[in-house]
């Protein structure tokens, strides 16, 4: 008689057997195509690995799955300007991202200043013909940023410069702190651009005096940023001051300029991270107070005087009198007043004596354009 513990193994065995006996052929042959298949890849990826190297595989197989995995960490990836002008941020957030600068002096890269040209307009830009024939030829010196009416949908050809170049906008009313913002919008985007070193506020209305190549030179080699500001003891200007604006601002520091302006990257900077005076211009400087010709050269006369040449480079005619400046057409399109605009000024460029004191001139109708276009061949010629 066999002992009890060896009966219940034979019985254990037999079932197993007959489990086994119960798998499908089919099953079977998956499971050993499965195992052979593994032992396949293992010794292909030894062989592999010894011939060409574990770094290559590495390296073949890195693009496919860093894009999943991580941001590209290269240095172009941190300097390239936004393929897209549009975005999300809000404006704190876009003044808080476009503040942000280099904690040490120079660049690990080859950096070609730019000009940033920054149009601040309700809508169309009757002109851009004649700033594309200013531009042409220079596409590496420059960016153009466009701030119009959110519900204004531009249509430039894909083929101009202008194409996709407006910025998120909000409604930006004369006089009001939403001019100021709209004018700030404008800086903080053009900042992105690690390449832009002087941004110039312009209209729709506004043309160029000069051919490029000299305008970038006259900016790249200025020691001043170029904004209006002005102690007018009248009612215009001391006349508008509040009490409130103390302790931040006094009636000794208060200023007047123009809003068309050109500022270095330093100045700009120093523009949209703002948070001191912001406030109290925005609740104390009400109409009839217009804001827009006291925020900027009281609050940079205050922050930094030594950066300012205290003078704006956009020609304008304030001679025929009235609330705003005179506007010129078809009819007054001339040689000779084109040249009268440009070279009949004195002023003082880097502290020293000079005839070119404007770069810019505004305001010109759109029935100018014609005109402009046609003596464009020789008042934008090399100076």
């Amino acid at each position: 008689m066999q002992p009890r513990a060896v009966i219940l193994n034979e019985g254990k065995d037999s079932a197993i057997r007959t489990q086994f006996r119960g798998i499908p052929s089919t099953l079977l042959k998956f499971l050993l195509l499965f195992l052979v298949l593994g032992l396949g890849f293992s010794v292909l990826s030894i062989y592999m690995t010894r011939y060409f190297g574990a770094q290559s595989i590495i390296s073949s197989l890195q693009p496919s799955f860093q894009n999943c995995f991580e941001e590209p960490n290269h240095l172009d990836h941190w300097i390239s300007p936004p393929s897209n002008l549009m975005h999300t941020m809000t404006d704190e957030e876009l003044f808080w991202r476009a503040s942000l600068v280099p904690r040490r002096k120079g660049y690990p890269f080859r950096r070609v200043p730019k000009v940033a040209l920054m149009f601040l307009a309700k809508g169309p830009l009757p002109l851009y013909p004649l700033w594309e024939e200013f531009l042409k030829g220079h596409e590496k010196l420059y960016s153009i940023y466009i701030h119009s009416l959110p519900s204004y949908q531009a249509d430039f050809p894909p083929t101009s410069v202008f194409y996709q170049r407006q910025i998120p906008s909000k409604v930006a009313e004369w006089g009001m702190m939403s001019m100021c913002d709209a004018e700030r919008r404008l800086l903080a985007n053009a900042l992105l651009d690690i390449s832009n070193e002087w941004f110039v506020l312009l209209s729709e209305s506004c043309i160029p005096l000069f051919n490029f190549k000299f305008i970038h030179n006259y900016f790249m080699r200025s020691h001043h940023s170029f904004v209006g500001a002005f102690d007018d003891p009248g009612p215009y200007g001391r006349g508008r001051y509040s009490d409130y604006m103390a302790p931040e601002v006094n009636v000794s520091q208060w200023r007047k300029g123009s809003q068309w302006f050109a500022a270095s990257r330093k100045l700009a900077v120093y523009i949209v991270k703002d948070t001191k005076f912001y406030p109290k211009f925005k609740e104390f400087c009400k109409p009839h107070c217009y804001v827009d010709e006291h925020y900027f050269p009281t609050m940079l006369t205050i922050e930094a005087p030594h950066l300012l040449a205290n003078r704006s480079i956009t020609w304008v005619d304030w001679s025929r009198g009235g609330a705003h400046p005179a506007t010129f057409g078809k009819a007054d399109i001339t040689e000779a007043f084109l040249e009268r605009v440009a070279h009949s000024h004195t002023c003082t460029y880097n502290n020293r004596n000079s005839s070119v004191c404007f770069l810019f001139a505004r305001k010109f109708a759109p029935s100018a354009l014609d005109p402009l276009l046609s003596f464009a061949p020789k008042f934008l010629q090399s100076y």
